[in-house]
């Protein structure tokens, strides 16, 4: 996993509200453990249809959606079960930060100890992004800073996730950097 620190992109609008991990992935492609290949089973019944063709009304088989790194969704994003598959799939299809007014808390979890980045911005902040979609933003994770055309919005993040995001590790990779430390420690004890 590389480091995360600024991210320029367009944004895709996915307005609706209570997404589940359900919606982002569907269960009946949660049969492997591998982190790729996801991206093209993401929001798999809104994207085709029953014949497998791409539904031309979705966001994402739209021209302005491709290459974009930023998905602007409505309240309540990642609801429901506990799926890590959800995350995987959003960073496979390309996107780097989810932003709403609202994420659910095991999706932000499981998101960022994969690399994707949660953002949680007011109601006003919100409301623009969904009215402007397209738009171009700048997010800085160094100076935990999201840049609209209208200007500068400050958001949060627990240190030690914007740690393991900046540095490009999770939590066993940030423990692991630790063994020289965890080594001299226990030599110091037995000894």
């Amino acid at each position: 996993m590389s480091g995360l620190k600024r991210i320029e992109s367009h944004t895709v609008v996915l307005a609706a509200s209570n997404v589940d991990t359900d919606q982002i992935i569907p269960a009946r492609f949660l049969t492997t453990t591998e982190r790729t290949g996801l991206g093209r089973r993401l929001f798999a019944d809104w994207r085709y249809g029953a014949d497998g063709a791409p539904n031309a009304d979705f966001v994402l088989n739209r021209p302005e959606a491709a290459g974009a790194q930023v998905l602007v969704a409505g309240r309540n994003f990642g609801c429901g079960s506990s799926r890590e598959h959800a995350a995987w799939a959003l960073k496979d299809y390309g996107f780097r930060a989810v932003i709403s007014t609202e994420i659910a808390d095991i999706f932000r979890s499981n998101a960022l100890k994969n690399g994707l980045l949660p953002i949680t911005v007011s109601e006003a902040t919100g409301g623009w992004l969904v009215a402007h979609p397209g738009a171009a933003v700048e997010i800085d994770l160094e100076r935990l800073t999201l840049t609209l055309p209208t200007g500068p919005v400050a958001f949060e993040l627990e240190p030690f996730a914007r740690h393991c995001l900046l540095e490009g590790t999770d939590e066993l990779g940030y423990l692991l950097g630790k063994m020289p430390d965890i080594e001299r420690f226990e030599a110091a004890r037995s000894g």
